[in-house]
């Protein structure tokens, strides 16, 4: 029987900041907000990862995520245009984030979502029901994957 083998990394559409080592991947539909809730957290003190397009690698005991290197140190804001942004280049995925209008209005549990291998905590949000910032970061140390010893 052969073996199947996974691609080292993959492209995964989303967005994503890291606080700490720990990053957040945020998804949804688009025009949802990922980017206005991604620049929320890094007026709050996160870093920028990746906007609309990451690349995860789920060969190790964590689910890493890097920049796309098209993409690399750039934001797309809306009016705006593309903007540099400081960046990080490595980080561990703790948490996914959706933008869902179907969002409950409470959990008692995340769900669990399946992404390269690895089971990360996912919670569903409701795009218009503010402080969006607030609540991801509650929501990582309520319910995200501790801290990596080794990235």
């Amino acid at each position: 029987m052969a073996k199947l083998t996974m691609p080292p990394a993959r492209t995964h559409q989303a967005t994503c900041v890291a606080l700490g080592p720990r990053a957040v991947l945020i998804e949804g539909p688009s025009g949802s907000g990922k980017t206005s809730l991604a620049l929320e957290l890094i007026d709050r003190g996160a870093v920028l990862v990746g906007d609309d397009g990451v690349v995860l690698d789920g060969t190790g005991k964590t689910l890493i995520v890097r920049p796309h290197p098209r993409t690399q140190g750039l934001i797309e804001v809306r009016n705006l245009g593309l903007l540099p942004e400081p960046f990080r280049a490595i980080a561990t995925v703790s948490l996914l984030v959706t933008l869902d209008t179907e969002a409950p209005r409470y959990i008692e549990a995340p769900d669990r979502c399946l992404l390269f291998g690895h089971a990360i905590p996912r919670v569903r949000l409701w795009p218009h029901a503010g402080p969006l910032a607030i609540k991801v970061e509650r929501a990582l140390t309520a319910y995200g994957l501790p801290e990596p010893h080794d990235p």
